[in-house]
């Protein structure tokens, strides 16, 4: 660089140190928000070979690929804000003038060189905007992720359930199809000492064809279930078994306004709010200031020079925007009302489907099943001596299964309705975000 070029320049930096508080411009960076966290590392390897319903959430917290990008876009948003908060970058001009002309500006001799520096003032609020936008779209991001993770606890207590009740299922159509299988022995040896008709027999073999059918089904159902349950996970292999219940501790009592999904509608209306505030800081005015010194190489002499600009806003007052903004604003406000009403009425459905849930399984669990097995014994009685028909016993055997059925469904009712309520009770603390 010539020197003179860069005596220029370290006298326009020194005048703009020294220009007066009320038109200085710091251009350094603010400090901002800490610089982004690494999100945490996630778990690999196999899943425990048995799984119970605490281990399966655990696992889920610490292996979801959902979860992964959700902390991703968190981080995100964090480099965003950190970036809204930077100032605007000076400007340096280089100007040469009055070279390579004719006569006396022949050549070099009477070239003119000026250095300056432009410094964009931001009178009107654009860097504040910016950063209350950029902080507002953080905490969306801080609450779409606790929303993920309420989301999966969710997804996972359903497909536990749904994991247990087809285990259940399971063992309900191997005990089916051991007594059809002993009841087809039974009715062949009726037949063959003549003590059934043949028709009997041919029902009998019949029933346990269906018994072993349904077998083949549960036990399809059963590792459908489990790897559905694992595909949460982002892991190919299931689990071997799942152990324990499906029961999940009672839910506390759920405020809808104060849930995940009415709190996130809350931020997106302070974003469309602080939106509105940005578009009416990009139509005030930014005026721009500049130092410079000049040089004039045939005197030798050099001079200060000082620059004021200030955009028109003859055309463009960023109406348009201004406009839409408000309108999302009202969009936004519209959105959580419909947000809060849908909660509200997800909350009270799920509270009566718990209810009804409970009572049956309560009715079913009590007198019913117990009635269901000894009626089906007492039929097994009978028919072994003779004094009920096989009839008689497959429709004990029927009933019997079917109220194991309904208390297995019942159950399952019963394990959605919780995790509903669980998963609208969550808050932000609990994915580690602040409210």
């Amino acid at each position: 660089m010539h020197p003179m070029f860069a005596a220029a320049m370290a006298a326009a930096l020194v005048a703009i140190s020294a220009t007066p508080a009320a038109a200085q411009v710091d251009s350094r960076p603010m400090a901002g928000p800490p610089a982004p966290s690494v999100p945490p590392s996630v778990r690999t390897g196999p899943l425990p070979t048995v799984l119970t319903l605490a281990q399966a959430l655990e696992e889920a917290q610490a292996r979801s690929p959902v979860l992964a990008a959700a902390r991703a876009d968190v981080e995100a948003a964090r480099g965003r804000l950190r970036q809204a908060g930077f100032r605007f970058n000076p400007v340096l001009n280089v100007e040469v003038e009055n070279f390579a002309g004719t006569g006396p500006y022949s050549g070099f001799n009477g070239t003119e060189t000026t250095v300056s520096i432009n410094q964009r003032l931001d009178l009107a609020g654009r860097r504040r905007a910016r950063m209350t936008l950029a902080e507002a779209e953080l905490r969306a991001e801080e609450y779409r992720l606790a929303i993920a993770h309420a989301d999966l606890a969710r997804q996972v207590r359903i497909q536990f359930a749904l994991g247990i009740a087809a285990r259940d299922n399971l063992t309900l159509a191997q005990e089916n199809e051991a007594r059809a299988r002993e009841l087809s022995r039974i009715a062949r040896e009726l037949v063959d000492t003549g003590k059934e008709p043949p028709l009997r027999g041919l029902r009998a073999g019949a029933a346990l064809a269906e018994a072993t059918a349904a077998l083949r089904s549960a036990e399809a159902d059963e590792t459908t279930a489990r790897r559905s349950l694992a595909a949460l996970f982002g892991v190919d292999a299931p689990p071997a078994e799942l152990a324990g219940s499906d029961m999940s501790p009672p839910p506390s009592p759920v405020d809808a306004s104060q849930t995940l999904d009415v709190k996130l509608a809350e931020i997106n209306r302070l974003i469309a709010q602080a939106q509105l505030g940005q578009a009416r800081a990009e139509g005030r005015l930014d005026p721009s200031i500049g130092v410079g010194m000049r040089q004039l190489r045939e005197t030798g002499d050099r001079a200060m020079i000082a620059s004021l600009s200030v955009p028109l806003p003859v055309f463009d007052r960023n109406q348009g925007n201004v406009a839409a903004a408000r309108s999302g604003m009202q969009s936004a406000e519209a959105r959580r009302n419909s947000v809060l009403a849908n909660t509200q009425a997800e909350i009270a459905n799920a509270r009566a489907t718990l209810q009804a849930a409970e009572a049956r399984v309560a009715a079913l669990e009590g007198s019913g099943i117990n009635q269901a097995r000894e009626a089906l014994r007492l039929a097994q009685l009978s028919y072994r001596a003779g004094k009920s028909s096989l009839l008689e016993l497959l429709d004990a055997q029927q009933a019997y299964a079917s109220t194991q059925g309904e208390l297995i469904a019942a159950r399952r009712a019963r394990a959605d309705a919780q995790a509903t309520l669980t998963r609208q009770a969550a808050t932000a603390n609990e994915a580690d975000i602040t409210p």
